[in-house]
């Protein structure tokens, strides 16, 4: 499963970040296969850059294939993801690729002043697909050769569109075992014309959302390009706020997987002597949580924002509460995966005594890990579509 096969028969050993024996999910798909073919057998847009100097641009390379097989250029890649970021370096080491081949960048850094080639794996959200293009835009020429890739269903009129108002006249492949390549001539006219990046955004909080939910009320929440629900607040996020647990002074609370962080936020303004923090593998959300919390904590209150893997960074025992509304989605691939590895960092990081408070969709039967994980499991509220559940951790 973990072999990936390159152009001209030799391979690589891949893996996803964390890594996991068990886990049957690739870590590249057809598109990544096929954009790579199509760099081999093309005139090689490449071959003037084995010099590095940041010159290649992968962009949204989701574990670290693409970057692992073109590290011989040097490439810079961008991403909005730690894990992929850490999958990354994980996949260089695995096959002998020097850590210093490849600059690792997150969506929030500064991109490269001049890029020669950009390779775009298409990601899920169209606006950070938006920011990241309006970011880079000032740093493509009339020369850049820009190559897109993604699977069918992930390619959209949408996509097309917005490659053609950034960058410049845009057309796409046939489709290869379900995947599509896109290609982008950049136009000066186009890059000179683009309009300004819209990210992040903002919204006012709603009124009427009762529990914790009213500490908000009007408050203004941040938003960066890519960011779950950025233009209104979610009604899993809403249904939980009606029930927050309301943090005693001095505890330390993780909202973890914390997105806009409101959670977090609605968490201080009940008790703003706790200590937060707030935790995401998305650099633009932990981006969008700080913003959000500096402008609407109660002075004084204190928090901490770390781009990390889950709580497993945190020390183990030194947490009261953690806040968790996970992901059930990895790119296109529906898992669990993901929330199983958030709670079992959420007890090895909370004290004795110390409470997991998780909301989900009904289905997906978290009651069931979690009582297995921790011993208990306490539903706290639910409805047709949401349950909120509470674990609670022992000596």
């Amino acid at each position: 499963m973990n072999h990936f096969a390159l152009p001209g028969g030799a391979g690589l050993d891949l893996v996803r970040y964390p890594v996991d024996p068990r886990d049957r999910l690739r870590a590249w798909d057809a598109s990544d296969e096929y954009l790579l073919q199509h760099l081999a057998a093309a005139e090689d847009p490449l071959d003037d850059l084995a010099g590095g100097d940041g010159r290649l641009v992968v962009l949204g390379d989701r574990w670290g294939a693409l970057t692992t097989a073109l590290a011989a250029y040097e490439p810079v890649q961008i991403t909005d993801s730690f894990l992929a970021q850490r999958a990354t370096a994980e996949n260089l080491a695995r096959n002998g690729r020097p850590a210093d081949a490849v600059r690792l960048l997150s969506s929030r850094d500064e991109p490269p002043a001049r890029v020669d080639v950009l390779l775009v794996r298409v990601p899920k959200s169209l606006a950070l697909l938006e920011d990241q293009l309006l970011r880079l835009a000032p740093a493509v020429h009339a020369g850049t050769v820009v190559v897109g890739a993604g699977m069918v269903k992930e390619i959209h009129t949408s996509t097309l569109e917005l490659f053609e108002r950034v960058i410049g006249p845009t057309r796409t492949s046939l489709a290869q075992r379900k995947a599509r390549l896109i290609f982008c001539t950049p136009d000066p006219e186009v890059l000179a014309a683009r309009a300004a990046d819209p990210w992040p955004q903002r919204y006012a909080f709603p009124s009427d959302v009762p529990g914790s939910g009213a500490l908000l009320a009007g408050r203004t929440v941040t938003n960066h390009a890519g960011v779950f629900s950025a233009e209104r607040l979610d009604i899993g996020t809403r249904f939980f706020l009606e029930h927050l647990p309301v943090p005693a002074d001095g505890h330390h609370v993780v909202d973890l997987g914390c997105g806009n962080g409101v959670l977090g936020l609605a968490a201080s303004l009940s008790a703003p002597r706790a200590e937060l923090t707030f935790v995401d593998e998305s650099f633009g959300a932990v981006a969008s949580a700080e913003e959000t919390f500096r402008a609407n904590a109660a002075p004084g209150a204190e928090a901490r924002f770390v781009v990390a893997d889950g709580a497993g960074g945190l020390a183990r025992g030194s947490v009261d509460l953690v806040l968790n509304n996970p992901p059930f989605h990895s790119y296109q691939a529906s898992t669990d995966a993901t929330a199983h590895r958030m709670f079992a960092d959420a007890k090895r990081a909370l004290r004795p005594g110390g409470e997991l408070w998780v909301v989900g969709n009904r289905h997906l039967g978290y009651h069931v890990r979690l009582k297995r994980l921790f011993g208990n499991c306490r539903t706290v509220a639910g409805n047709p579509k949401f349950v909120i559940l509470r674990a609670v951790r022992g000596d």
